[in-house]
């Protein structure tokens, strides 16, 4: 048995794993960066060892500071999650040569699986069908080129030597292929330290399931069911579920020999996950992944098993607890992937979790972080996953959908109303999924922005007003005291004044509009008063933090969450936020920013394709930002001349910075 196990992940990752060592009585050390010195990770192990500076590069990722901080702490033994350096052989074999339990597979298996293309040509021996396609090492622009010719477009180019989306690019037309060679080679590179690119035929409507697979150091192999992972946004995975649902029999029985016989043709050992895509022609080998999957959780719900306790055991020396006809699948489950992002164009979000409350049981939440902490451009956005069983899809999507609406997130913006339009969508409800699913239904999905109703502007107002005298009611006492006439009526918090009635003015904001309420007092409420619409407005706030409210005769409670001049209100129909402003306060406050172009989101800059003084044509790219695993290109917003590039290549900017400065020509 393991005695001490060094967890080389961070987040809910680590925290997840050292919730099933500290169970089985293992003493668990975690380590972290300087960002992350106050993290939920460190405060869930038993110790913890300080390996780098925040970005990942120079501590996560940092294979001998990794194996020195297991030394130095005692471990017997590296859990290395998934991410970072789960996948990397060079860092299992380092462990090995420090003496050190590596909890993942042989060095061998992580290296036949670690190059896609590779892989590929493992399976296609093994007799495993593959996606048509060009998987060799000649990688010259002709080469990729007449493979994409050869193959038919519209084809993928994938990263070889990766997965998540990184270095992958949908090509669909001949013009669009050396740019697209340049962009994923460039990520690829990044991410993973190799430009290799496989070329597959696109499919544009297939299916992504994957196999659970679990093999022991005695030669036993078994399948723990299938995922389905279709529903994905930029070929990441959104929302995945167990077991893949109107799934032909014949085909659930041929995928779980596929990937047992994936397994044996590699000599693996431990927890490992073998992607297919699916599409009416049958089923096709796409990977396979060395590692614990982010997913797993759905399939532990659906088992029964807890598959970190597998792996370490497994990594101890044991054989599998159960055979194949031992391991019984029981209901459905659904896993949601809870992000800092904005829901719209799914761009990564960065700031302060002001609030924070997730559902209570039967709800299971993994997360790795906690209210008062801070999402920043260095690691993934994620704050949790909300995973929930049930007896069959049907109850588990019921239940799916209630714990999203139950989770409170304030302070920055997430996919939460995503997700929770996604799990009530008639389509999805049907099982009707494949990986173009939220392409097909952004109009549902992801909507456009409206203007905040009469009834929820006349909430928002009545929330602040309560908030304000619940803060005048804790100060008026005292400050009365304080001036000598403590009986004066104009010490009085009721809105009382001289000769009229108080009329109170709200300025608030949500998003880019602004609008005006005005409340005057009307028995035992207020008259909200809008160009639009005149309400009675009734309510009160209790100590949980509820609102309870009766606006123009329709009762609604919200919950509410305060950030300075902010305001959540958590509804049945999804979080709303809204500012309101000092209009006193508000002058100037909106700068001309004229010619330059700025940061949609913290990052690093990856590529600067122009310099100073460069004429360029509308939609020519000028700057590349990497954040958050995703690249964002910022273009010419017209024809004009760059007067001034402000960051080089390898510089972090913050949200808003000037990248550069860009003078449009008069045509523009």
């Amino acid at each position: 048995m393991i005695q001490t196990l060094l967890i080389a992940n961070r987040g809910e990752i680590a925290c997840r794993i050292a919730r099933t060592a500290g169970a089985m009585g293992i003493r668990t050390v975690a380590v972290y960066s300087e960002a992350d010195a106050g993290a939920l990770h460190v405060e869930s192990c038993d110790a913890a060892v300080p390996i780098g500076p925040a970005p990942a590069s120079d501590s996560y990722l940092r294979a001998e500071v990794i194996v020195e901080a297991a030394r130095a702490s005692g471990a017997d033994a590296v859990h290395p999650g998934y991410g970072f350096l789960s996948e990397n052989a060079d860092f299992a074999a380092a462990c090995g040569e420090a003496g050190i339990v590596f909890v993942g597979p042989p060095v061998s298996a992580i290296q036949a699986m670690g190059s896609k293309a590779e892989a590929k040509a493992l399976m296609e021996k093994a007799g495993v069908q593959l996606v048509p396609g060009y998987h060799g090492l000649e990688q010259g622009l002709a080469t990729l080129a007449a493979a994409a010719e050869k193959t038919g477009y519209p084809i993928l180019l994938k990263a070889s030597a990766g997965g998540g989306g990184r270095g992958m690019r949908v090509v669909r037309a001949p013009a669009d292929l050396e740019p697209a060679i340049a962009s994923a080679k460039r990520e690829s590179v990044a991410a993973f330290g190799d430009d290799r690119l496989l070329v597959e035929k696109y499919l544009s409507r297939p299916r992504h399931v994957e196999v659970q697979v679990f093999a022991d150091g005695y030669g036993n192999v078994v399948h723990l069911f299938e995922r389905d992972c279709s529903v994905q946004r930029r070929h990441q995975k959104v929302l995945e579920e167990a077991p893949a649902p109107d799934l032909d029999p014949a085909i659930r029985a041929a995928l779980g020999e596929a990937a047992v016989a994936a397994a044996r043709a590699i000599g693996y050992v431990g927890a490992g996950t073998v992607e297919f895509i699916l599409d009416a022609t049958g089923f096709y080998f796409m990977e396979m992944n060395t590692r614990l999957q982010v997913e797993h959780p759905v399939t532990e719900l659906i088992t029964g098993i807890d598959l970190v306790e597998w792996q370490l055991r497994v990594a101890g020396g044991e054989a599998l607890p159960l055979v194949q006809d031992q391991i019984v699948e029981t209901g459905h489950a659904f896993e949601a992937r809870l992000y800092a992002e904005d829901p719209v164009d799914f761009r990564p979000q960065t700031g302060r979790i002001s609030h924070l409350r997730f559902p209570a049981q039967p709800v299971r939440v993994d997360t790795g972080v906690r209210q008062g902490d801070t999402v920043t451009i260095h690691y993934d956005p994620m704050i949790a996953k909300l995973i929930v069983h049930g007896r069959d899809r049907a109850e588990a999507l019921g239940r799916l959908s209630k714990a999203l609406a139950e989770t409170e997130v304030a302070g920055l913006v997430t996919n939460q109303p995503f997700l929770a339009r996604l799990a009530a969508h008639p389509s999805f409800k049907a099982a009707k999924v494949h990986t173009g699913f939220i392409e097909e239904h952004a109009a549902a999905l992801i909507p456009e922005p409206q203007s905040p109703s009469s009834q929820l502007l006349a909430l928002a107002a009545l929330a602040i007003l309560c908030h304000r005298a619940d803060l005048t009611s804790k100060r008026a006492p005292a400050s009365a005291t304080a001036s000598g006439d403590p009986y004066s009526p104009w010490h009085a918090v009721s809105g009382w004044r001289l000769n009229e009635a108080a009329v109170q003015t709200l300025i608030l904001e949500q998003g880019e509009g602004r609008h005006v309420v005005s409340l005057r007092p009307e028995g035992a409420g207020y008259r909200m008063i809008t160009p639009e619409a005149g309400l009675l407005v009734q309510g009160a706030r209790d100590d949980k933090d509820r609102l309870r409210a009766v606006i123009g005769g329709a009762a609604i409670t919200a919950r509410l969450a305060f950030d300075g001049a902010t305001v959540t209100l958590f509804l049945p129909e999804g979080p709303s936020t809204l500012s309101w402003i000092d209009p006193l306060g508000a002058a100037g406050e909106l700068d001309d920013v004229g010619g330059r172009l700025t940061a949609p989101m913290p990052g690093k800059i990856i590529s600067v394709q122009v310099k100073d003084g460069d004429v360029v044509t509308r939609g020519a790219p000028l700057v590349v930002l990497e954040a958050m695993k995703m690249e964002h290109t910022i273009a010419a917003p017209g024809d004009g001349r760059v007067a001034k590039v402000h960051y080089q290549v390898g510089d972090l900017v913050e949200e808003g910075a000037d990248l550069l400065e860009f003078e449009p020509s008069d045509e523009s």
